[in-house]
C-alpha cells in the first residue's frame, strides 16, 4: 500500500512539470494588411491564410469588405489568444507611421 502512494506522488510531480498546451495548439497571429485604398487594418486569427482569403472575398470584416484586394504586410505569432489580443491592442494604438516603421524593421 505504501508503494502505491509513492507512485501516485511521483506521478503527480511528473504531471506538474509537464507543459500543458492550450486546447487549440495552433499559434495565434497578429497581422497587418494594406487595403486597396492604402489604409491599414490590424487583426488576429489562428489561421492566417484562411483569414486573408476571407478578407479578399469580402467576408473578413466590415472595414475591409469594400477595400479589396488586401495585401499582407506583417504578421507575428503568439502562443495564446490573450497575448495576441494584447499585442493587437498595442499595434492599433500606433499611428500609421509607427505601423509602417514596425513593418520595415521586421
Amino acid at each position: 500500500m505504501k508503494l502505491g502512494m509513492e507512485n501516485a506522488l511521483i506521478s503527480e510531480r511528473k504531471r506538474a512539470r509537464t507543459l500543458v498546451l492550450p486546447y487549440n495548439s495552433m499559434p495565434w497571429h497578429i497581422y497587418i494588411i494594406e487595403c486597396n485604398d492604402s489604409k491599414l487594418y490590424t487583426g488576429i486569427t489562428n489561421n492566417l491564410e484562411r483569414r486573408i482569403k476571407a478578407h479578399n472575398c469580402g467576408n473578413g470584416g466590415r472595414f475591409t469588405k469594400y477595400r479589396t484586394p488586401v495585401k499582407l504586410l506583417h504578421s507575428e505569432e503568439c502562443l495564446t489568444k490573450s497575448d495576441a489580443l494584447k499585442r493587437e491592442a498595442q499595434i492599433k494604438r500606433m499611428e500609421k507611421s509607427g505601423k509602417l516603421a514596425l513593418i520595415e524593421t521586421l
